[in-house]
């Protein structure tokens, strides 16, 4: 899975702005009280919901937390550690109840949500995990590993295993870039006529995905197929080919985004792998309030569900990241 904005000001006027417009996103301005007293507010934080999957993910925790009779602040870090701090800071001020979080960084989120532990505030993890344990209270995300094995299968099948091909890969920060392009390679590399001529990040962005497939055009123009780290890099990707007019490329990406599932069923993307964003933000939400009224989920801090393969064998039963009977 993405994204990118702005460095924040520093000092006490930062703070002052973060928790006046973080607070126009949420749904009340003071956290509801429970029955015995304790909090009912359940923060929300994810990447921005300009891109659909984390939008899926806002949406599908907000619901739930608010069928189970908690009030909801959400809000977007835009992957900037030091807002996501602030972002942490104010449900920390707001005295919340959980924390669910589709994270800003491994390694730099970790800091924060030590803070929030610290203040009593236990946080759920959703799509991505940290480089730590004991944390958080859960850590729930896609079978990165599982998916991309079954991303690279397909688009080794539609490359006829052999010919060249680009791949682009995701933020290096984020622990699902890694995960899913040694899923891939897992693959791809079993099969010696198939030869990777050009490997580079674009970060999860679309337009720098379109740039950086230009560039790789000009120097490999023969190439039979680019294989991207998420759907977001592979519309960029075909784009750039349509562009170009090298619409015969095949491209597959990893997401099961809305806008790539109807590029499959109109034969352009060839495929995408499907991650369940609504089902882990709710499986997220459901251990959320199962700590809060009983002190434990009842499950271990790390979990994984499995990816689906989209194709154009199923993609019309695709709707906003769930696959349908």
């Amino acid at each position: 899975m993405h994204r990118f904005i702005s460095r924040s000001l520093a000092g006490v006027t930062a703070v002052t702005i973060a928790a006046m417009s973080l607070t126009a996103c949420g749904d009340d301005s003071k956290p509801a009280a429970g029955k015995d007293g304790g909090s009912k507010l359940i923060v929300i934080i994810t990447p921005s919901p300009d891109n659909v999957f984390f939008k899926a993910e806002q949406q599908a925790a907000d619901a739930e937390a608010k069928k189970l009779g908690y009030t909801t602040l959400v809000l977007s870090h835009d992957d900037d550690p030091t807002k996501q701090s602030q972002e942490i800071d104010t449900a920390i001020s707001r005295k919340a109840a959980a924390i669910i979080l589709d994270n800003a960084g491994a390694d730099s989120t970790v800091t924060a949500l030590q803070k929030a532990a610290k203040a009593g505030i236990p946080s759920f993890l959703i799509d991505r995990e940290i480089n730590q344990t004991g944390i958080a209270k859960a850590q729930i995300v896609s079978n990165n590993s599982q998916g991309a094995t079954l991303g690279g299968q397909e688009f080794a099948k539609a490359m006829d295993q052999s010919g060249e091909y680009f791949e682009l890969t995701g933020k290096e920060t984020d622990t699902n870039a890694g995960v899913r392009s040694k899923g891939y390679h897992s693959v791809l590399d079993q099969f010696p006529k198939m030869k990777m001529v050009a490997q580079q990040s674009a970060n999860w962005d679309q337009t720098e995905a379109l740039q950086k497939v230009q560039t790789m055009l000009q120097a490999h123009p023969k190439v039979k197929g680019i294989i991207a780290g998420n759907d977001t890099m592979a519309l960029g990707a075909w784009a750039a080919l349509q562009a170009a007019k090298k619409t015969d490329v095949i491209v597959t990406g990893f997401d099961g985004s809305p806008d790539v599932v109807s590029s499959v069923l109109k034969g352009g993307v060839r495929a995408t792998v499907l991650q369940p964003a609504a089902k882990i933000s709710q499986m997220a939400v459901d251990q959320a309030d199962k700590y809060i009224k009983t002190g434990s989920t009842g499950q271990p801090e790390k979990q994984s569900v499995d990816c689906v393969l989209v194709n154009k064998d199923n993609a019309a039963k695709v709707s906003n990241f769930s696959l349908g009977s």
